[in-house]
């Protein structure tokens, strides 16, 4: 586990989500929110802006990415950066500019500080299946940008640099001194409650007997090779 100084921009309260923010998150991603704990960071009109996830989901499983960027707005945003190939530049400067590095790998230890407290917080303790990694590809590398800009939400400025880069660069799309909700997700009617995610299918199962039905099929499958080749 690591000593850092844990960063959140919001305090408890503002953390803490109501069933109104859980509404809102499942608008905002069109589908039933799952294991959320906590608000990472919210609209300056109060929406959440990113939402934190339990580090074990629920259904057993381990869930390293602890913040995930939620807002519509921002998610397009940010997918226009990594199509424009923002990530492979970062990537390269990440193996030439030793402070940058050095700096990346500071944010890494800082979302696993961070993910401890949410997991302390939220009952879900210790999961060791999970220790020493944290989410977007650090702390080498850049494989998310929405996983990097979702931590400098929830952390704050000054903490992962990248994930700060990446807000400076949608500034032309979305600032944080600015409400872009209004149209951004659907308001009418119900919120989503059939949940597509490759996840839904293991909430609520024991984790054992997952791994038993697992198990069982592939023995299922070994017997039928070993079948088909007498």
């Amino acid at each position: 586990m690591t000593n850092q100084r844990i960063h959140e921009a919001l305090d408890a309260t503002g953390r803490t989500p109501s069933d109104q923010d859980l509404d809102t998150l499942s608008r905002q991603l069109n589908r039933p929110v799952r294991d959320v704990v906590e608000i990472g960071a919210r609209c300056v009109c109060g929406n959440p802006l990113v939402a934190t996830t339990a580090p074990r989901l629920s259904s057993g499983i381990p869930f390293p990415t602890t913040y995930y960027l939620t807002h519509p707005v921002i998610t397009a945003a940010v997918s226009r950066m990594e199509a424009a190939g923002e990530m492979n530049q970062m990537n390269e400067r990440l193996a030439t500019d030793t402070g940058l590095a050095a700096a990346y790998r500071e944010a890494h230890e800082s979302y696993l500080a961070n993910r401890q407290a949410i997991g302390e917080r939220s009952g879900t303790g210790a999961v060791p299946e999970i220790d020493g990694v944290s989410a977007g590809g650090m702390p080498t590398r850049v494989k998310c940008l929405h996983v990097l800009v979702g931590h400098s939400l929830a952390a704050g400025p000054g903490v992962n640099p990248l994930g700060d880069e990446a807000l400076t660069g949608i500034a032309q799309w979305w600032s944080k001194d600015k409400c872009y909700c209004s149209g951004a997700w659907d308001t009418e009617g119900e919120a989503p409650k059939r949940d597509r995610s490759r996840h839904v299918k293991t909430q609520g199962v024991d984790p054992e007997a997952k791994r038993a039905e697992r198990a069982r099929k592939r023995a299922e499958a070994q017997q039928q090779a070993t079948e088909g080749n007498q």
